[in-house]
This record gives C-alpha cells, sequence and structure tokens, in this order.
C-alpha cells in the first residue's frame, strides 16, 4: 500500500489519540509520510473524539481524510460520524460492547470484543491499545514487530506490561476473526 487513510473515532480519554500516534511513529519506521489531524470536543472525557492518519509513501497530496481506507470505532457516540468517508474498500472495526448500532454499508464490519478483553486484563482503558494491534494485525498495515516495539518504548514502565498484555490479546482477537 502507497497511499492510505486511517481513523480512530470514539469518545474523549479512551486513548485514540495516543493509539494514532503509537501507529504513526511505526508507520514512520517503516518509511511513510504520516500527516496526524485530531478533533475532539472540548470536555475531558466523554465527548466525541477522532485522530486521522493521511499515509503515504511519498508526499501527501492532503492532510485531511477525504475517504477512510480503514475506520476503528471505539464508541457508539462515533458510529456514524463518519459515514460519507466509507467505500466497498474500507475496513471498519467496532468494539461489540460500546458500538450497539455500527455503521451500515457496503464495507467490510468487523465487531470485536475489544473493552471486555481489557476488562479482562484488570484495566478496560487499554481497549485502545487491544483495538490498535487487532486493526493492524487484520490490516497488515506494518509489521507487528515494528508496532511492538512503538508501544513497548513509547509507553510509561508502570504501564509496560499491560500494555503488552492488550497487544497480545488484540493481535489474537484478529487472528481468530480471520
Amino acid at each position: 500500500m502507497d497511499n492510505f487513510e486511517v481513523r480512530f473515532s470514539g469518545s474523549g480519554g479512551q486513548g485514540l489519540i495516543l493509539s494514532a500516534k503509537f501507529l504513526s511513529a511505526a508507520l514512520m519506521a517503516e518509511g511513510y509520510n504520516v500527516a496526524q489531524s485530531q478533533s475532539y470536543e472540548p470536555v475531558s472525557r466523554g465527548g466525541l473524539s477522532r485522530s486521522d492518519l493521511v499515509v503515504s509513501k511519498g508526499q501527501a497530496a492532503f492532510p485531511l481524510s477525504r475517504g477512510l481506507d480503514y475506520l476503528l470505532i471505539l464508541h457508539g457516540a462515533a458510529a456514524h460520524a463518519s459515514d460519507g468517508l466509507l467505500s466497498k474498500n474500507s475496513l471498519v472495526l467496532v468494539d461489540s460492547e460500546l458500538v450497539p448500532e455500527p455503521p451500515k454499508g457496503d464495507f467490510t464490519l468487523i465487531s470485536l470484543p475489544f473493552t471486555d478483553t481489557a476488562r479482562k486484563l484488570g484495566n478496560k482503558r487499554v481497549a485502545n491499545i487491544v483495538a490498535l494491534s487487532a486493526l493492524v494485525a487484520r490490516a497488515g498495515l506494518c509489521p507487528m514487530a515494528v508496532l511492538e516495539n512503538v508501544v513497548r518504548t513509547k509507553t510509561p514502565p508502570k504501564f509496560a506490561n499491560l500494555n503488552m498484555e492488550a497487544f497480545e490479546a488484540g493481535q489474537a482477537l484478529a487472528l481468530q476473526d480471520a
């Protein structure tokens, strides 16, 4: 893939912007140019939040998303916020617990238990890492080892083990559903 667009969407406080930064760093390590933008409502938690990556092996012609190849939705508040940017080639992953009414259309939709998996690991706040890992494993956006290294090196030491467990759990979710 020489050019593609990714959106992480959900609710404020879910770690979407952090996930986008992790993926951006992994993609840049693989030689891609990445433009990242983000948008969130002016509340610390609970408002609509998203982070977009426009990725290119060359120069990105426009730094904002115009058509999503990959969409990750972690909260029902964001379920339909990206409908106009999806196509038949889009891959959409949603949290099966927090997105009870996912978008409908002619695209690939996969519903996985990101929050439930994170809760079983002991902290539902790592649902973003579970989902990030599942997205990359399913879509093949970059080598998993590269993303794992980014998550490992950019995570504060006290959360490193939990984030690595979440990373492995997300990868396993993506592979069991394939």
